[in-house]
């Protein structure tokens, strides 16, 4: 796939070995001491807690593999060495290995789940028919202790021997253990909380996964197991069939075609019956799966009995009496009658599971004078079914969880787990502040995710299309702040700093749709500025531009700077809405009154002595039909204003 998930399983397989060469060095020991006891599960137990789910079942496992070389039954045990590494690494997280008093908790746990397993195996590997009996429950207690009595020490050794030699593993080890198959840099606890509480629901992508794949590997162990009992059962048929074909030959031998007819109509009466008689018994005795062996002589009204054996089950039948057809044998009427031979039957009746086979007997002419039959035990069957289904689920539950383990590792790993911070991040991307947006790439960036396929080339778009966008974003911003700006000196007189005669227009457009909608009040000041011309040619016009200034500021002192516009060199606007409307009468004679102050102070500079004629007018809608008109009066009123300002100055 990649290097670094070549790496991942080259690590593995390192663990893996180191762990099962600590279980065989331990069964090496207790063989050589002739110690009472397995101790082959100190590295499952080891590298459990060391390294997780994955690896502890993967050393379980593959040392009942290979134990498998020396006891064929060692494989069937690998469940029981599957569960010890579950257990054990989930009491590894829970933290019962990290300190001396808790370890001690684990160890009857353990060895109350090792003890249950294996006489459990141990009870379905055994061909028992009384498995299910009552009578049978106290041999099971008893197989259970004798587990119990040797596992206790077993794994309170392997436990022990497993927490101490952890001491002198440092804990930057320790970490990369747990770092073993991560695809990205550790999350944390805050984003792992938040990303488990988030996926707590049952349709989730991993439950989605690991359900199917369950049901494919359960299916497919399913198909396997039943297509390989199947060959198992036909095999061990087939070797029934050859062991009772090679019986029933033997009881044909011992059958003379001439003397049927005699022996069916004197029976013990005859000459040579009972010395017949004592070989078939002998034949019988010879395979203990042998239940009937009778000789038949098939006609029209049932069998006619040349032979019958008596059995602890079942009295034989009298020479010469007339057995009826087995509902069975119906089909194969037309060849018995005929005496063509006929294949055997497997039949499941009040007698048992039964393999019969039928064997004519011809005389010299070729003619079938009668049948010699034999009624083979199938028990055995069902027997060998029994223990081939247990080893089947002993040897393949072991396997599936581990592979179900090693999936789910690998899909946590590689998908879930990038895609829920991925998730995460996107979902807690904060716009606050030019900080936040850094902090929050700097977040993303750190995931580094590294999983060589898709799922990195989707965080590698992810990260571009974030850190593009916050570039775009950024780029945006700053437009919107130039616009705002040039919006602003579009609107601002350069100046003196106040609004100017755009912005203006623009208000007073606002007052023009109230005309129209019937909603306008407002008042227009018109503020013509005295003496300019007179300054600029005395003082310059920098002391010009400073008498300006100082005008527009004692009108904002007076109306407000927001109300304010420069329309003109010397001309200023304000406009007074419903809101100050009521206070414009005031406002006005403010503003005269300062300038009247300003006049008299002899203090002051040319410039700083501020003259204006001012003009008022209102709104009217009875003759207004647009602000201009308002403003038109205005200025006319401020030129009556100036006029009387000039005939103050000239008397």
């Amino acid at each position: 796939m990649g290097i670094k998930f070549d790496k991942f399983f080259l690590k593995l397989a390192t663990i893996c070995a180191a762990g099962i060469i600590l279980n065989v060095i331990g069964v090496a020991v207790t063989k050589h001491f002739n110690l009472p006891f397995y101790f082959d599960s100190i590295g499952t137990i080891f590298i459990a807690v060391l390294g997780g789910y994955v690896p502890g079942i993967a050393v379980g496992l593959f040392t009942n593999l290979i134990g498998f070389l020396f006891d064929s039954e060692e494989i069937f045990y690998g469940m029981v060495s599957v569960l010890l590494a579950v257990l054990t690494t989930f009491l590894a997280g829970k933290g019962y290995y990290d300190k001396f008093p808790k370890i001690l908790w684990t160890i009857p746990a353990t060895v109350l789940l090792t003890s249950v397993n294996s006489t459990i195996i141990e009870e379905m590997l055994s061909l028992s028919n009384s498995f299910s009996s009552l009578d049978y429950m106290p041999k099971i207690l008893e197989h259970f202790l004798d587990h119990f009595y040797v596992e206790l020490p077993d794994k309170t050794l392997a436990i022990m021997v497993g927490f101490f030699a952890l001491k002198f593993i440092s804990p930057e080890i320790k970490e990369r253990f747990k770092l073993l198959g991560k695809m990205q840099a550790p999350v944390s606890e805050k984003m792992r909380q938040a990303i488990n509480t988030k996926n707590r629901f049952t349709n989730s992508l991993r439950m989605k996964m690991l359900v199917n794949l369950m049901v494919i590997t359960i299916v497919i162990a399913v198909f396997i197991s039943i297509v390989s009992y199947n060959t198992y059962q036909d095999s061990i048929i087939e070797d029934r069939q050859r062991i009772a074909d090679g019986i029933i030959s033997m009881v044909v031998n011992e059958i003379n075609p001439k003397r049927v007819d005699e022996f069916l109509e004197k029976g013990y009466q005859a000459e040579g019956y009972k010395e017949v008689e004592r070989e078939l018994y002998k034949i019988r005795a010879s395979n203990s799966d042998i239940k009937f062996i009778y000789v038949y002589k098939i006609m029209e009204d049932g069998c006619h009995v040349v032979f019958d054996l008596n059995t602890a089950m079942v009295e034989a039948s009298e020479p010469g009496s007339i057995e009826e057809f087995d509902e069975s044998f119906e089909p194969l009427l037309p060849d018995l009658l005929a005496g063509r031979p006929i294949r055997p039957i497997i039949n499941d009746d009040k007698y048992g599971h039964l393999l019969t086979i039928y064997k004519p007997v011809y005389n010299s002419t070729g003619q079938c004078v009668c049948y010699a039959g034999i009624d083979f035990s199938m028990d055995i069957l069902y027997d060998y079914g029994r223990m081939f289904i247990a080893k089947v689920i002993a040897l393949f539950s072991g396997a599936l969880i581990f592979i179900l383990v090693l999936a789910l590792t690998f899909i946590e790993n590689n998908i879930i787990l990038p895609v829920n911070t991925m998730a995460y991040c996107a979902r807690n991307f904060a716009y606050d502040s030019d900080e936040a947006r850094e902090q929050n790439i700097k977040h993303m960036r750190s995931l580094d995710i590294r999983t060589n396929d898709e799922i990195e080339n989707l965080y590698s778009a992810f990260l571009k299309t974030t850190s593009d966008s916050m570039h775009s974003f950024e780029n945006l911003r700053k437009a919107k702040i130039e616009v705002a700006v040039m919006d602003k000196l579009a609107h601002t007189d350069s100046l003196t700093g106040l609004k100017n005669k755009t912005s203006y227009v623009k208000r007073t457009a606002q007052f023009d749709a109230d005309i129209v909608e019937g909603k306008a009040a407002f008042a227009i000041i018109m503020i013509d500025i005295n003496y300019l011309k007179r300054v600029n040619d005395t003082y310059g016009h920098e002391r010009g531009n400073e008498y300006l200034i100082n005008a527009g500021k004692l009108i904002c002192s007076v109306f407000g700077e927001e109300n304010i516009y420069r329309v003109g060199g010397d001309e200023f606007v304000a406009v007074l809405d419903e809101e100050n409307l009521s206070k414009s009468v005031e406002l006005v004679e403010t503003l005269r009154g300062k300038i009247d102050k300003l006049q008299k102070d002899s203090k002051l500079e040319a410039w700083e002595k501020v003259s204006a004629a001012v003009g008022v007018a209102y709104y009217d809608k009875l003759r207004d039909k647009t602000a201009d008109e308002v403003f038109k009066r205005a200025d006319e009123d401020m030129y009556k204003n100036k006029l009387a300002m000039k005939a103050v100055r000239t008397t």
